[in-house]
């Protein structure tokens, strides 16, 4: 897959992975692809560890899948990290 491919894969997951995961994030569109990206490494590296899967092509959904997963799981450690999204 191409770069143009990463940003965007990286872009859809990341605005994805914002709709699915609960709260008010202000980021922009940079910081939403790069979550994005980001997030589809991440869930590649744990698929393929787990022996589950890896990212390959653009076009296969196991591929978006994983970097949707990926994107919902690092916006979730940064909001645990940042404070937000606590109860008081």
């Amino acid at each position: 897959m191409g770069i143009f491919g990463w940003i965007v894969l990286g872009l859809v997951a990341g605005l994805l992975a914002r709709a699915v995961v609960p709260g008010s994030q202000a980021q922009g569109c940079l910081t939403t692809t790069a979550v994005g990206v980001l997030g589809a490494l991440i869930g590649g590296a744990i698929a393929s560890a787990a022996d589950v899967g890896e990212i390959g092509s653009f076009y296969d959904s196991g591929t978006w899948a994983i970097a949707i997963l990926g994107s919902i799981l690092l916006l979730l450690v940064l909001r645990a990290l940042s404070g937000r999204g606590r109860r008081r």
